[in-house]
């Protein structure tokens, strides 16, 4: 489930920031979204719209990042947007 969930993300990342950007860039579970992608607020909440077109309300992003700091939010990676995609999924199964 999770790789299916990261090949998910990887696209929607792709269609937010634009494949081109993305070339020189390979896109993992460690990708960080503000060090390695450098993505604006405003890619998250493409990011987050796209999310919730795919997999329904229950993976809110917003939400997701609320009760984070700082730190984490600035340190949150691809694997854990794809941690979180497979534990609600798997909560409402």
């Amino acid at each position: 489930m999770s790789d299916d969930a990261l090949t998910q993300v990887v696209r929607m990342l792709a269609e937010v920031v634009g494949e081109d950007f993305l070339l020189d860039v390979e896109i993992g579970r460690d990708t960080s979204f503000n060090e390695d992608l450098g993505l604006e607020s405003i890619e998250f909440v493409a990011l987050a719209d796209k999310l919730r077109d795919h997999y329904g309300d229950g993976v809110d992003l917003a939400a997701f990042i609320a009760g984070m700091d700082i730190d984490e939010i600035m340190g949150l990676t691809v694997g854990d947007l794809v941690d979180h995609i497979a534990a609600t999924e798997a909560a409402h199964a």
